[in-house]
Formats: C-alpha cells, structure tokens, sequence
C-alpha cells in the first residue's frame, strides 16, 4: 500500500495547475507515495463584489486552508506565495518554494500594444492597489477600474468590455498558456512586482518532519533567499493587499539585490529604494530596506493608503 497525503488547495484553475505542478514534483521523487488534492473554498473564493483593499483581512485566500492543516484534514498545502501573510498561524511554516517565474505584471489590452501607447484617460483594469499606485504615478491621467475574479474570468470581463486595458501577473498568465493575450511584459522600472509573485509555496505543519523532509527535494534555495528579503521587507511595513507595496529581489553570486516600493493609492507619494548585501543576510536585508523606507516617510505614506483604502467606495468590474 502506498504511503497516502493530501495536498490542499484553492479551486481556481491556477490554484489547480499549481498544485498539480507541486503533485507531479513530489510524484517523481517518491513515486511509493501518493498524493491527492482536496479543494477548500476561501473567503476570497466566496467574496467577489468587494475590492480586497475593503475586505480588509489578512489571509483571504490562505485562511481556511491552514485551519484544515492545523486540524490535519491535510498533510500540506500550496499556495501562491504572494496570499500567504509574512506571519503565518502558530504551529505552521513554509516547507518550501518553487522555482520563480518571471515576477512581472503584464499589461493585456484589445487595441493598445503598451502602457505608454494608451490614450490620454483610458481606463485600465486592476485588483491590486501596488499596481494603481504604481501605474498613476507612471501616468496620472489613467483611470484605474477595480476588477475582481481568477485570470480567465478577468481576461473575458476584459475582452467583453470596453476597456483600454488589464494588468495581470506573468505568472498566472503563462501557467494558463494565455501568452496570447499578452501585449507587454511591463518593465519592473514602471511595476515593481508584489513580494513573492512568480513563487509557489508548499506550507506544512511544523511539527512533520516526514513530509518536511520530502520538500527538502523539491525546495528551491536560490528562490528561498529571495522570498525571504522580500517577505521581511514586507512584514516590517507591516503591509498586505489594503496597502501599496512592491519588492523584488534577484541573486548576484552571493548577494542579493533588493529592491522595494512603497507609495498612496493616487500615485501622488512614492518611494522606491534599494540595497544590496549577502545572500545568508537575507532577513536582514529586507527589515534594513524597510527601515531605510521608513525613514523616507513611509510610514505615513501608508497610513493615509490604509485610510483611503476603506473608506474609497468604489464599484467592482
């Protein structure tokens, strides 16, 4: 009999594709166990009609999958590293990331092959206050449009619509084979990734050395350092998806180049910075960067984006 674990899941057709990408790894390295998946509605599954700026709630799409872990309706669970909050519940931890993807956004659009090319006042779709931050201070005379959904849902309302144009993750785009409809990966100059975009995560309990020996074999190191600045970076700022934040970090050798972005929900109040130092500081590195942030003003900066957040009506798409 072989040896049986239960993968947890979200049951968006992403979610899905990582989770099988995470099964299938985890197949050929013990191919005497075996491995099924069992799909957990979220809270961000369930609430569509509100902006996730207005939800405000921290593990929307993680929350209900670690409470099966903990309760061990699951043995382990993968999820998009940039839903899962710096601080996770007490007894549970990453037991390893993939690989990266290409981090960027993309920008998708019917008629228009860039960013720079939209008209004067085009409406641009997005989800992410990082993106609408970003994207107005880039070009203030664009009206972002609050949309909601998983990838293919988002790339019908598009195609269906009126508007100029939809921001989306490479990532999620690409798993989808939905290249297509891509018109410019956007330089990370104009759209500084959210922490974690591109990385899947597999979260364990703590206390399973069994299953967290297995991750050992599928675990990228490379990536791990990465995530781990931009996730420190992060939590110092104490953000999440109500406030704009952006981080990316790559590897030189045996450094880390990070790079963070903080600004209000206009556009209108930005800080962009960056440090660089060694991989095995990678902790470090990102609370250093954050404290540099902090002292350019950040901290304000964010409070009024938390303000304007939730108390900014806005119709979703």
């Amino acid at each position: 009999m072989k040896r049986k674990f239960t993968i947890g899941s979200r049951g968006s057709q992403l979610a899905l594709w990582q989770t099988g990408f995470i099964k299938d790894s985890l197949e050929k390295h013990f191919p005497e166990a075996a491995f099924d998946v069992r799909i957990i509605k979220t809270k961000g599954d369930a609430v569509l009609d509100t902006a996730l700026s207005k939800i405000g709630d921290k593990g929307l799409f993680t929350k209900e999958i670690e409470t099966a872990l903990l309760n061990k309706e699951i043995d382990l669970a993968v999820h998009s590293l940039k839903d899962l909050p710096t601080i996770q519940p007490e007894g549970l931890r990453i037991g390893a990331v993939s690989r990266r993807e290409t981090p960027n956004d993309v920008f998708i659009s019917k008629h228009f092959s860039s960013i720079s090319e939209l008209s004067n006042g085009a409406r641009v779709a997005t989800g992410s206050l990082r993106r609408k931050s970003q994207l107005l201070a880039f070009r203030p005379d664009l009206e972002i449009i609050e949309i909601r959904g998983n990838v293919p849902t988002r790339i019908e309302k598009l195609l269906a619509s009126d508007l100029d144009g939809m921001i989306l993750a490479f990532a999620g785009v690409h798993r989808l084979n939905l290249d297509s409809h891509i018109k410019q990966i956007i330089p990370t100059e104009i759209l500084l990734p959210a922490v974690g975009q591109g990385v899947m995560a597999v979260e364990i309990r703590e206390d399973d050395t069994e299953i967290a020996a297995m991750l050992n074999e599928i675990n990228d190191a490379g990536t791990q350092a990465c995530i781990t600045a931009e996730r420190a970076f992060l939590r110092r700022l104490e953000g999440g998806c109500q406030v704009p934040i952006g981080a990316m970090a790559f590897l030189d050798n045996d450094n880390i180049f990070l790079q963070g972005f903080v600004g209000n929900t206009d556009g209108t109040k930005v800080i962009r910075d960056s440090i660089i130092g060694e991989k095995a500081a990678a902790e470090n590195l990102g609370i250093a960067l954050a404290e540099k942030c902090l002292d350019a003003g950040a901290a304000q900066i964010l409070s009024e984006a938390r303000a304007d957040a939730s108390n900014t009506a806005g119709e979703v798409f």
